[in-house]
């Protein structure tokens, strides 16, 4: 068999290496590659000349390597900025400025958790994974938290990449160990990648569906050749984690597992309580205290978690002093929840901790796969019942502000008439979206808090008559079928129906039939990952830098798969088009623009009502819990935070 060679279009060593590749459809490893001399062995021998010649161009060969070797680190990078330029072009080299260096290690860290889980496997679809994982589990590259989108050398020590992002070569750590003491090679990524695109979750196939082929370079060495007009999927696969292909010859990774698995972090996992606990302990013995993205963090020798029925019995067990850190995301319990001694004596720390993420978009999400809610004037009649000052003033302590953008609390956010950004991403798509989309997004009407709702009411009845429902003694009906329009909430966090039912009262008036139910956490994950309900509270998080995930919360793909975040059903051929073009957003400009123009037609679809959001974390902690005095970016990391003996 000849030799296979990369294409000539990198001056790095790796083109001129030994390789083999994988074909990324059907994970078949072609493990016969031959030598490069093998490619000399038709060049006739019947003369001394030709002999020499064959020497000589063994020679050049031989020559042109060791010169290419010799620039090998010239065309390394340590560091991948998705737009604009890395804090640390060459790689941090130093402790992040959101770390104490100084912090000691020790100590136990014990987190609480909400419902159940029933598996360690976070990759694929089935089952409710632990939390934690992350500490066990590592990826080629370092998401940095105080930047929008910026990688670092984690198990790989520097990347190659083409100036148009084709393809990404990944140099991995010499050093990089399983906690078994077994060395990550290229093997272990390209099983990794192959099982991921085979059995990973619905949104990890998409993404990795634009790689076209797989390159072992050498044991250290693996390339990835990529689909064009997709900049970020570089990005992505440098947070792919890496698996032993080894462990997995006696594990199936396409099914659950509460097996502890075999990683290459920081933790090993050395306890597990099915459904209810996990110890996670520092391992000495981790190969990557040297790096910088190390300094500083991980500084608990043991970390805990537990699992409680609900918010308020882990509010009970936080308070009784079995757990350390709790991040309250109830207005109520943070107002008149910790009124407790150990609040009063200073042995409980209460804080408001700021972060710079987007808000998000934590709303009520209709299932448009179910009619009459596929209506549009339908879903903006039941969104217009809610009273969001009302419900701020009397539920929420004046704490939160209304949600109006999937990027809000950002520059993303699409506010006022369109920029001459999204008017030229728009211009093809206006005659297919309301013509008021010029002049602004859609902006659900304020309220005065009085809880008096007689104008918004009177526009929801009139929506919902266009729409073809009457009132019949006190019963919204179909005109043509009789049925009267009722929904159900499910609810995953039983906290949240103070909230709602308010909204449900006002939604009565109409003549609508809505109830509450909640069920557990692992019901409710079975349920909406199989879009069976009718309306569900959901949070979409975004980042600084939305791309590819984007496809999952709002692509046309992802409305009939399974697993995916697109819940509310959408299929519009213009959000796809955004979409494409916010994933491959070469420069911050374009990026903005294509975020403001689909945060845009999002809010013209009613496909949710938006509820609200904070610009800081409530955060409560036990007193000798510390962390450092600045934040990154993204907000609190606990993975920065330390044990102080009192």
């Amino acid at each position: 068999m000849r030799p296979v060679c990369l294409p000539s279009r990198s001056k790095s060593t790796s083109e001129n290496s030994v390789v083999e590749k994988t074909d990324t459809m059907t994970g078949l490893l072609n493990r016969d590659s031959m030598p490069v001399e093998a490619a000399h062995h038709n060049v006739p021998n019947s003369t001394n000349r030709s002999v020499c010649a064959i020497l000589a161009v063994q020679l050049v060969v031989l020559v042109t390597m060791l010169a290419l070797a010799a620039r090998a680190d010239e065309s390394w990078h340590h560091a991948l900025a998705m737009h604009g330029e890395a804090a640390y072009p060459d790689g941090p080299t130093e402790p992040f400025r959101f770390v104490n260096p100084e912090a000691p290690v020790g100590g136990t860290l014990r987190l609480s958790e909400l419902g159940t889980f029933d598996t360690m496997n976070p990759y694929i679809v089935f089952g409710s994974p632990a939390r934690g994982l992350g500490l066990v589990y590592q990826s080629l590259l370092y998401r940095s938290p105080d930047e929008p989108f910026t990688l670092y050398p984690q198990l790989a020590q520097a990347i190659e990449i083409a100036d148009d992002r084709s393809w990404i070569v990944f140099h991995l750590d010499p050093r990089a160990r399983f906690q078994d003491g077994s060395a990550v090679t290229a093997d272990d990524v390209l099983f990794t990648f192959i099982a991921l695109l085979k059995d990973g979750k619905p949104h990890t196939q998409t993404y990795y569906s634009g790689v076209t082929a797989t390159t072992r370079v050498d044991d250290l060495t693996v390339r990835f050749d990529l689909e064009p007009d997709n900049w970020e999927l570089p990005m992505l696969l440098g947070l792919m984690p890496v698996l032993s292909q080894t462990y997995y010859q006696d594990v199936d990774f396409s099914r659950t597992s509460l097996e502890a698995p075999l990683g290459t972090g920081p933790y090993k996992i050395v306890e597990i309580d099915p459904g209810r606990r996990v110890v996670y302990q520092r391992d000495p013995d981790y190969w990557g205290w040297d790096l910088p993205q190390s300094i500083g963090r991980f500084n608990f020798k043991t970390v805990e978690y537990t699992w409680y029925r609900d918010s308020n019995v882990a509010l009970q067990a936080f308070l009784a002093g079995d757990v350390d850190i709790r991040f309250e995301t109830d207005a109520l319990r943070w107002a008149t929840g910790y009124d407790s001694p150990a609040v009063q004596e200073g042995e409980i720390i209460l804080e408001e901790l700021p972060h710079g993420r987007p808000s998000g978009l934590q709303a009520v999400v209709w299932n448009q796969r179910r009619p009459p809610i596929d209506d549009i004037r339908v879903r903006e009649a039941l969104g217009l019942a809610f009273d969001f000052a009302w419900t701020n003033a009397n539920l929420l302590h004046n704490q939160y502000e209304r949600t109006t953008s999937l990027f809000g609390n950002s520059d993303l956010a699409a506010t006022g008439p369109l920029t001459p950004g999204e008017q030229a991403l728009l211009t093809p798509w206006l005659s297919d979206l309301p013509s008021e989309l010029i002049e602004g997004p859609f902006l659900w009407p304020e309220t005065d808090g009085s809880g008096r709702l007689r104008e918004n009411l009177r526009q929801a009845s009139a929506l919902l008559e266009e729409a073809g429902f009457v009132l019949q003694d006190g019963v919204l009906r179909s005109t043509e079928t009789g049925v009267p329009l009722t929904f159900e909430l499910l609810l995953a966090d039983p906290s949240f129906e103070r909230i709602m039912l308010p909204w449900l009262r006002n939604i009565e008036r109409l003549g609508i039939q809505a109830t509450l139910r909640s069920i557990d956490a692992a019901q409710h994950h079975s349920r909406i990952a199989s879009f069976d309900f009718d309306a569900i509270i959901w949070h979409w998080g975004v980042s600084l830098s939305p791309g590819n995930e984007q496809w999952i919360y709002w692509g046309s793909d992802a409305a009939d798969s399974e697993g995916s975040r697109n819940y509310a059903g959408i299929q519009d051929p213009v959000l796809d088009d955004l979409i494409a073009t916010l994933s491959d957003a070469r420069d911050a400009m374009q990026l903005t623009s294509a975020a403001r123009a689909l945060d845009r037609v999002l809010s013209w679809g009613r496909h949710v009502v938006p509820l609200y959001h904070r610009t800081n974390d409530p955060v409560a902690r036990w007193r000798p819990i510390k962390h450092p005095d600045q934040l990154p970016l993204y907000g609190a990391d606990i993975t920065t935070w330390w044990y102080q003996s009192p």
